[in-house]
């Protein structure tokens, strides 16, 4: 941990949770087939991250509901509106896509994807959508992901740690494709 990480404020999100803050926060999480948009503005290093389960509920109406935040749309909509209670617009962030893991290497569809894949591709089409350039991703590939985003500075570190061998093994196994 440098001197510098050690004065910014730890905020861990859980699947569902967003954030937004401004250059005291260091946002982190652990993604599998989850995704996290971070959204950063660099003139007034304001910033937030989502970490969403689906791309959206679905044919499920939300007029009645509260936004949620498993869902990658919703998320994305609460960050918006945290962004502008900072004074700030999203159209004038940058924002950066991560996870989207394939943690069961051995099931996918009929049509070659997954969940990770799926949320992935969702992240691209939303911020797409609302004029917002992706600056880097890191996306896809077996595993987990863990995200470290500085506020300060916009940085965002992200370690993609592969399943063992023991954890591939073991999804062959519960598959019985092991003998």
């Amino acid at each position: 941990m440098t001197m510098h990480s050690a004065q910014l404020m730890d905020i861990f999100l859980l699947p569902g949770e967003y954030f937004v803050g401004d250059a005291g926060f260091q946002i982190r999480t652990v993604l599998g087939s989850c995704v996290s948009i971070t959204l950063w503005h660099p003139r007034v290093r304001i910033g937030g991250m989502c970490h969403f389960l689906l791309p959206t509920r679905g044919s499920a109406s939300t007029a009645s509901k509260e936004l949620d935040g498993h869902y990658g749309d919703e998320a994305l909509e609460l960050m918006f509106r945290d962004l502008r209670a900072h004074g700030v617009e999203p159209r004038q962030c940058e924002a950066k896509i991560f996870g989207g893991g394939h943690m069961f290497p051995g099931r996918m569809r009929v049509d070659g994807s997954h969940v990770g894949r799926r949320n992935g591709e969702a992240a691209r089409e939303l911020l797409a959508k609302h004029g917002l350039p992706v600056v880097t991703e890191s996306l896809f590939g077996v595993g987990h992901r863990q995200i470290i985003f500085d506020v300060s500075k916009g940085d965002v570190w992200a370690r993609q740690v592969k399943l063992s061998l023991h954890e591939v093994a073991a999804e062959m196994d519960a598959q019985g494709k092991l003998t």
